[in-house]
């Protein structure tokens, strides 16, 4: 393989960092973490949708790095919550810390007490963009459907991959039974870098 191209994600999340860095194994990129540079800026991910939260993160890196700058938003949209809590995912309880992935769960179940199977559809949902230093910037969005559970089942994932019943899945499986590779390749993140990987080949060659 040729020399391998340097892209930055801008993320301070080590699980997506490690999903990515998976679902890169044996493409030309080498993925940087935040740990990796210097000084990197807080950003406020203040966006009302997931596509203004990464383009934020990615441009802001991009342009203190100089480097091209993956940034991913993503998060659960539940349909007897009007699509709640979407952009707010990741502090849907208001809990911090290797705390948080426990607290939004429990808050998601209790919001959802005596709402029967058929109302608890639901998705998770992936804005990724990609941002040159220059300004060139390519986005891709993903998307895997499926429902709440009535408890957390399964030690793999993070987040609300517990409770999340894939659509589908002969098993009626959460995203947090399945393997690293079965996982990958229908979640939303992986879908959403499967159609980003031509745009971000298609950036870096123009």
């Amino acid at each position: 393989m040729s020399q391998l191209v340097e892209v930055l994600l801008a993320t301070g999340n080590a699980h997506k960092l490690r999903e990515i860095r998976e679902m890169l194994t044996g493409t030309r990129y080498r993925v940087l973490s935040l740990d990796e540079v210097v000084d990197a800026p807080e950003v406020v991910e203040d966006g009302d949708t997931f596509r203004a939260n990464a383009d934020k993160k990615a441009r802001t890196l991009a342009l203190h790095t100089g480097r091209v700058t993956i940034a991913d938003d993503s998060g659960i949209e539940v349909d007897a919550l009007d699509g709640a809590p979407g952009v707010y995912s990741a502090r849907f309880s208001g809990v911090f810390g290797e705390a948080a992935d426990t607290a939004n769960n429990e808050l998601l179940l209790e919001r959802l007490q005596g709402v029967p199977d058929e109302q608890r559809t639901a998705r998770f949902r992936c804005a990724l963009a990609i941002v040159h230093p220059d300004g060139r910037a390519r986005y891709s969005d993903g998307v895997i459907e499926g429902r709440i559970g009535h408890q957390p089942v399964g030690q793999g994932g993070f987040g609300y991959d517990p409770l999340f019943v894939v659509l589908g899945d002969p098993q009626a499986r959460t995203t947090a039974e399945l393997s690293a590779t079965e996982k990958n390749a229908i979640s939303h993140r992986g879908r959403a870098l499967q159609e980003l990987l031509p745009l971000l080949d298609q950036l870096l060659d123009s």
